[in-house]
């Protein structure tokens, strides 16, 4: 295949996975045609793409086409790692365990406030190249490790930053509500005025798209989570929570009560809370990751998420504690294989649906007028993408238009 350089263009034999609707949307022999970054045909039809682009016509070589793949639940940026709570936890110990005792994420909130701007943005470059290397092109970054306005706001630059030097586009998510700082570890209410006091000037410095909090017994009250979810309506911001991982703290109703944009994790979510987030349009990001690592047994309720038509996207969750992850292919195959999603409803979760959880109408599929950000594989279908783990088929990758080109590691002084 010749290179792909212009933002515009017509790739012609492949085989198209539209994902449209609620199937794969196959167009076998397919063709696609973009100007300016933008999805112009989608078809069969060489001379009606000509009529309406006179880009480079490109042979994909039959190679199969899906929409660029969204991670949109990640942690991203943050300091140290936590390798040795891996092994404490197969020493006996639970995470709740560690996490009462000052590990977890008051750990990593410890070496993220002692990492400088230029040590996080290098870290969190390396990790971000294991995803694009996989056909990621949009994603979503946290917050959450920094807890104070000066450090949230040094982790929310980074990620800022991590657009700014690569192809990918990223959401920034404020998740200041994530876990109680030692400063105010007697006094998790006053933590909230702080959260929320945060909230306008990081807005302000425009360093935030969305506001998260985690609602669960390690986590914070559903009064309390209602305090950061009114502050962000206030500022028009719109908001998803870490919900139901690990109790039914009634979240997801809450969140859907705020019209939020997703609730994750979800292993406890009731029927009540499914059928409240189906009413809101609330997207279900599941995270096998974490069900993984944590070595978790109660999944969360496929079926009832069926059974309402609740959207289910997935996601890396990738962060150093519970989901030590860069590789979005290996989440397909474990939401298949844990989960018990289909191989379609997998592809879909990091496509179409993780856009409509971070709010996005402009990509997840391959229809006209949506971005042109779009990967090559190197199979013959696409389940074989939620079939084999521990493989990278990725021939290229597309954002808006462009070949893209993985930038090198950043390295700090």
């Amino acid at each position: 295949m010749n290179p792909i350089r212009q933002a515009s263009g017509i790739l012609h034999n492949a085989q198209l996975v539209t994902l449209a609707d609620d199937g794969y949307g196959l167009i076998e022999d397919g063709i696609i045609a973009w100007i300016n970054g933008l999805i112009v045909y989608i078809g069969k039809d060489l001379t009606a793409a000509r009529a309406v682009c006179d880009g480079e016509i490109i042979d994909a070589g039959g190679a199969c086409v899906t929409p660029a793949l969204i991670d949109c639940h990640t942690h991203l940026v943050y300091g140290g790692q936590r390798a040795n709570e891996f092994e404490l936890r197969l020493n006996g110990a639970s995470y709740e365990d560690i996490a009462r005792a000052g590990g977890g994420i008051k750990s990593t909130v410890q070496a993220t406030r002692v990492a400088t701007e230029a040590e996080l943005l290098a870290s969190a470059q390396k990790r971000l190249r294991n995803l694009m290397a996989e056909g990621v092109t949009t994603l979503e970054v946290k917050s959450g490790y920094g807890l104070s306005l000066e450090h949230e706001a040094k982790c929310l630059r980074v990620a800022r930053q991590l657009a700014q030097h690569n192809p990918v586009h990223i959401q920034n998510t404020f998740l200041g509500a994530h876990a109680v700082p030692p400063e105010f570890k007697d006094d998790s209410e006053a933590y909230i005025d702080s959260v929320v006091a945060m909230m306008a000037p990081l807005k302000a410095q425009g360093l935030i798209d969305a506001v998260d909090a985690f609602c669960d017994r390690i986590g914070f009250t559903y009064a309390q989570t209602e305090r950061v979810f009114k502050e962000a309506q206030r500022l028009e911001l719109p908001v998803k929570l870490h919900a139901e991982q690990l109790t039914d703290s009634q979240g997801a109703s809450l969140a859907a009560a705020y019209g939020a944009l997703s609730c994750d994790h979800l292993e406890w979510l009731s029927e009540e809370g499914a059928a409240a987030m189906a009413q809101a349009g609330t997207v279900a990001v599941l995270l096998p990751g974490a069900f993984y690592f944590l070595r978790e047994t109660k999944l969360p309720p496929i079926e009832i998420l069926r059974r309402h038509q609740v959207p289910m996207a997935i996601s890396t969750d990738s962060n150093p504690g519970s989901s030590p992850c860069t590789s979005i292919l290996l989440m397909l195959n474990m939401a298949c294989t844990l989960m018990r999603l289909t191989p379609q409803e997998a592809l879909a979760g990091v496509t179409r649906i993780a856009a409509k959880a971070l709010g996005m109408n402009d990509r997840g599929a391959l229809v006209a007028e949506q971005r042109a950000d779009f990967v090559l594989w190197a199979v013959d279908h696409p389940s074989e993408l939620a079939y084999a783990f521990g493989s990278n088929p990725c021939l290229s990758t597309v954002w808006g238009g462009q070949l893209r080109a993985v930038p090198s590691v950043f390295h700090s002084n």
